[in-house]
């Protein structure tokens, strides 16, 4: 049995404070049938690692569709958001952001009906794509360029209890594996004059219930459910929580019924509730060394993840139900590395926290430069970019020139070596005027870059398949 003395020295080793940890919640203190110690803290360990992703997408969808005054809301579920620009230091709620292409989002609720995603036709020179990821943040299906081209057409995506017939007129149908939904419209931004072109294309993206594109009555509203407060704070104490209210929108895969029995035996799953106040001591410290060894083994798995090119690591993060295969590992690894990643055959994302000589990048320490040889750039049908984050929270910084990103839409304006090779000035400190058009700006600290090959090539020179292709992104060198 584990003394109150020696239950403190864990708590105050893994900087938790147990009053403070999942109030408001409910399990019954010491079940008769409850876990032995190390069983249980396992199993709170693989709950953290499978919930992870779920959590972290609850957290995006009450910030951008639940609670007005977030700061970061965006529409009411079943309606598309436009944003006329890229994303900017000022975006906070999703880690790792995309500030390539404008986007267009939209949360679905499948519960009442089906929706009907219409897209206009589109420029062939012009990139789109509409990714379909569920709250397991699965991504359960694609339109646009590379999946279904750039002609106009209608899709019916519906929930995973839905059963009913195609209707005509529909091109393809795809199934979320959850009630809940988030679709990403990305749309390529050439340059900032092309901004008014994109509001175009924007403005034909359509998303209709699948009564009102049949001209029927609706069926009844699904009821409201009771979302619960999320902050990044609460995420820390009251993660059970948010995980009980994600999984019963989220019906079990056959593949999961092994680990939802699992969660069950410690009052976690939906319907179940989970109070940390009421448990024994021993209860207590299993829960917490299960979330703090879960939590570590993420953070590892996402520094070891893929295959290191040069420092950069290599590898593909996200995919459907399918391509998981029951790895809650790399799922969570996929959204603690940046949530809502594409499969990498619509996007491949090179990271990096590392020189090629495998020292830390800091950006108060070292100034770096990134040399593309001039018949090596990225191979891509598409576009890429390098993207600047803040090593430390993974998100976009302040700049005295806003630039948070070079790609290739902006080789053109970049300045080339004698040899035709291009060289990317990464730092804190402008570079001088005569070398600021190749600056990609840096923080004042840890440095963590993420490059983005979209719709890479299949043919070699190739980045994929992802973490063994013949293509190797350059390594990052002290100036």
């Amino acid at each position: 049995m584990l003394s109150k003395r020696h239950f403190l020295k864990i708590l105050a080793a893994g900087g938790l404070s147990a009053p403070a940890l999942v109030p408001g919640l409910s399990w019954a203190a010491s079940p008769p049938d409850r876990p032995g110690f190390f069983k249980a803290k396992d199993i709170a360990e693989a709950a953290f690692i499978y919930g992870l992703p779920m959590v972290m997408n609850y957290g995006v969808m009450y910030e951008y569709v639940v609670d007005r005054n977030s700061g970061q809301f965006k529409a009411p579920f079943n309606e598309i958001y436009n944003e006329a620009r890229v994303f900017t230091y000022q975006d906070t709620s999703v880690p790792t952001p995309n500030s390539d292409t404008p986007y267009s989002l939209a949360w679905l609720d499948l519960r009442a009906e089906p929706v009907v995603i219409s897209v206009p036709a589109v420029d062939p020179k012009r990139y789109y794509s509409v990714q379909l990821v569920d709250g397991n943040t699965f991504n359960y299906g694609y339109i646009g360029s590379r999946s279904t081209g750039n002609d106009a057409g209608d899709f019916l995506v519906v929930g995973p209890r839905w059963t009913g017939e195609t209707p005509p007129g529909i091109r393809k149908v795809f199934r979320a594996t959850t009630d809940f939904a988030l679709t990403i419209f990305r749309t390529q931004l050439f340059d900032a004059a092309d901004i008014d072109n994109v509001k175009k294309v924007q403005a034909g993206y359509q998303l209709r219930p699948l009564s009102t594109f049949l001209g029927k009555a609706a069926p009844p509203a699904a009821p409201v459910p009771d979302f619960p407060k999320f902050t990044k704070d609460l995420a820390r104490t009251e993660f059970f929580e948010f995980l009980d209210f994600a999984l019963q929108f989220a019906p079990a895969l056959p593949e999961e019924r092994e680990i939802r029995a699992q969660l069950a035996t410690i009052g976690v799953g939906p319907g179940k509730s989970f109070d940390f106040k009421t448990l024994s001591l021993e209860d207590k410290a299993e829960v917490l060394l299960g979330l703090k060894e879960g939590q570590r083994k993420v953070t590892e798995a996402v520094a070891a993840f893929g295959t290191n090119f040069n420092g950069w690591r290599v590898g593909s993060i996200a995919g459907d139900a399918d391509f998981f295969k029951q790895d809650w590992l790399l799922r969570a690894v996929g959204a603690q590395a940046g949530i809502y990643g594409n499969d990498a055959v619509e996007a491949t994302y090179p990271m990096t926290r590392l020189d090629a000589d495998g020292q830390t990048l800091d950006g108060s320490k070292h100034n770096y430069t990134l040399t593309f040889p001039a018949d090596g750039l990225p191979p891509v049908n598409a576009f890429w970019s390098v993207t600047m984050y803040d090593g430390v929270n993974q998100l976009l910084i302040k700049n005295p020139i806003d630039r948070y990103l070079v790609n290739s839409p902006m080789l053109p304006n970049l300045k080339r070596n004698a040899d035709g090779s291009i060289t990317l000035y990464i730092q804190n400190k402008s570079p001088g005027p005569d070398k600021e058009s190749n600056w990609l700006p840096a923080p004042d600290g840890p440095i963590y870059l993420v490059m983005r090959l979209y719709w890479p090539k299949e043919a070699p020179p190739s980045i994929l398949p992802a973490g063994k292709g013949t293509w190797q992104p350059p390594g990052i060198r002290k100036a």
